[in-house]
């Protein structure tokens, strides 16, 4: 009887709750087609000069008095006007997300470029994304470091589809941005602590490595002709169907380390893959890197082999922001 019963509880729990979560997704869709439709009565209403000149440039201002006084909160200024904005983005209707909540789109049309709006909604689809860790790719920039690796179709594709796993350099990004690590500026710290600072930090690393990342070990050991090797940490990637192994340099990346990387995608390739794995990648993870050195020391190397920079700061937007610009800048006057 008993366990009759207590299943009896769990199929009504289960009912329970995924009961609430559609309700919750049927409100969702509601309150942002409402406040796309709220926009655009604002816009058309902007749109007819005499009204627009009798109100002036306090109309959100009184909108926003008047409404809440009548209905309530919710019509803040700052919200009125990411209204008027989220129709102006997206003026078919049909073109919103069923699964993104007003939150995700309120942070996302914080961007004031197209292209990275879209970025943000197909990604957030994609990944669903937390507003938190919406908030946090939007502020390490990560469309902008994405999309410096691509030519202008690239950057459009990428706007349209989201980040796309296909191959091994799709993974990568230059810099990563490890800012949640809160290493004070100037400190000087040792490979281990980052190590053990990334460790600490997993949830925050894996969003900032990206999608189909899993954690397998810390300081996996080679035993090669009586010495040990150790790699800093070993993830698996479930789309590539492959291992990805990282090593962390506090410095610059020198060549040496680009060797010993390749002597340990050669073991795990050829002791460590199993039937069904893919050639195993490998990522050399420095504070800094020569262009000209790494060209030379990854020169014939057959294996998947990359290095790249990390910064434990948030890039500088306007920066990013000018080098994207002048690639799209470029290809413009290409085509012309």
């Amino acid at each position: 009887m008993d366990l009759k019963y207590n299943c009896l509880i769990e199929e009504i729990g289960g009912l329970l709750q995924k009961g609430r979560e559609q309700a919750a997704r049927t409100v969702n869709t509601i309150l942002v087609q409402t406040y796309w439709l709220i926009g655009r009565y604002i816009v058309e209403f902007e749109q007819n000069g005499k009204e627009k000149a009798a109100y002036g440039t306090f109309l959100f201002e009184k909108l926003s008095k008047d409404l809440t006084q009548l209905y309530g909160k919710g019509f803040s200024r700052s919200n009125l006007l990411y209204m008027r904005k989220l129709y102006i983005s997206f003026p078919k209707s049909e073109t919103l997300s069923n699964v993104l909540t007003w939150s995700h789109y309120f942070e996302i049309l914080k961007s004031d470029e197209d292209l990275e709006i879209n970025f943000y909604l197909k990604q957030c689809e994609k990944e669903n994304w937390s507003v938190r860790e919406l908030k946090r790719q939007m502020k390490s920039m990560l469309f902008h470091r994405l999309a410096l690796s691509k030519d202008k179709q690239g950057i459009v594709e990428l706007s349209q589809q989201g980040q796309e796993i296909q191959q091994a350099k799709d993974i990568l990004k230059d810099p990563y941005v490890l800012e949640f690590l809160n290493i004070p500026e100037g400190h000087q710290y040792l490979e281990s602590e980052l190590e053990e600072k990334l460790i600490s930090n997993l949830q925050s690393f894996l969003l900032e490595l990206g999608k189909g990342f899993t954690f397998m070990k810390r300081q996996y050991r080679i035993s090669l002709s009586g010495k040990h090797f150790y790699v800093d940490l070993v993830f698996y990637h479930r789309i590539l169907k492959c291992f990805v192994l990282i090593d962390l340099k506090r410095g610059e990346v020198a060549h040496q380390d680009i060797g010993q990387m390749n002597l340990y995608l050669n073991y795990f390739r050829k002791e460590e893959n199993t039937e069904g794995d893919n050639e195993p990648i490998g990522i050399v993870l420095g504070a800094y890197k020569d262009q000209v050195l790494i060209e030379y020391a990854t020169e014939n190397i057959s294996n998947q082999l990359f290095v790249s920079k990390y910064q434990l700061y948030l890039p500088d937007k306007k920066q990013l922001a000018n080098e994207l610009n002048k690639i799209l800048e470029e290809e413009n006057n290409t085509l012309n």
